[in-house]
């Protein structure tokens, strides 16, 4: 009777009490078959997991291999190869497994994708090679490499040619050319506009006149067909005195002219 009693009240709290579902571990002794190369794989140690963010039966040789081809192909945000799966392979969680040269090569494909839609270059530098961004609003021209320190131009992607034009031939700067163009540069010479030879102030108004005949502003390097350039706004604004000055004088004298003829009595 005891026992009876037992078993009913046992049996009656089982039934009030709620049933909780244990959740599904993966044992840690199962073997799988990789879906990517069909191979049985005995070890569970080599099944691939993304950050637990899914957990698919691939073997991590296949995954190393899956991430070198998506990295070939400049695709950084690599998906899973499941095809019912929309997640994405963890960088840091596979940092390990494909090992710091492949690594690397990811990093730089994520960078090279999120700075896309902004102007960038590499070093030209062949043993360099490293993404530079244009800091400077579209305007970069000289530019420093961080990496190797090299300078270059950022418009055209050399070298950087000092007293040269993006434009001109490259053929036609040798070893004389190259050092002329940094003496130039470092002495501030300025190219004449029609011409493209330098020419040298030293002193004297910067309104300079090429030996071609072409007369140009030594400050901003524009061609000019009067004395004075829109550049220097004090210059402006001087002749623009001056030429209003001119103007009263002339009206005056005018005004003095017509006055003193109207003075002059007329003759009997």
């Amino acid at each position: 009777m005891g026992n009876t009693q037992q078993k009913l009240a046992q049996n009656q709290s089982e039934q009030e009490s709620p049933v909780t579902e244990s959740p599904v571990t993966e044992s840690p002794d199962e073997s799988f078959t990789c879906e990517i190369c069909i191979e049985p794989i005995l070890l569970p140690n080599k099944k691939f997991k993304n950050q637990n963010l899914c957990v698919h039966p691939f073997c991590m040789d296949c995954m190393v291999k899956y991430i070198s081809v998506k990295l070939e192909d400049n695709v950084g945000n690599i998906p899973c190869p499941s095809l019912s799966c929309e997640n994405f392979l963890d960088p840091i969680s596979c940092r390990n497994l494909v090992g710091p040269q492949l690594f690397v090569r990811w990093s730089d494909v994520l960078c090279e994708s999120s700075v896309l839609g902004l102007a960038h270059c590499y070093c030209p530098d062949r043993r360099c090679s490293t993404l530079i961004l244009d800091e400077c609003g579209g305007n970069a021209k000289r530019s420093k490499c961080p990496n190797c320190k090299m300078h270059f131009c950022f418009q055209c992607k050399l070298p950087w040619h000092s007293g040269f034009q993006c434009e001109e031939s490259r053929e036609l700067r040798d070893r004389n050319d190259v050092v002329f163009g940094v003496v130039a540069e470092a002495n501030k010479w300025k190219r004449c506009p029609q011409c493209r030879h330098f020419v040298e102030l030293i002193e004297g108004c910067k309104i300079v006149k090429c030996r071609c005949g072409a007369s140009f502003c030594y400050n901003c390097g524009k061609r000019v067909h009067r004395h004075w350039c829109n550049c220097d706004s004090a210059s402006v604004l001087c002749i623009r005195v001056i030429h209003g000055f001119t103007i009263i004088f002339i009206l005056l004298s005018i005004f003095f002219i017509f006055r003193n003829l109207n003075s002059i009595p007329p003759k009997n």
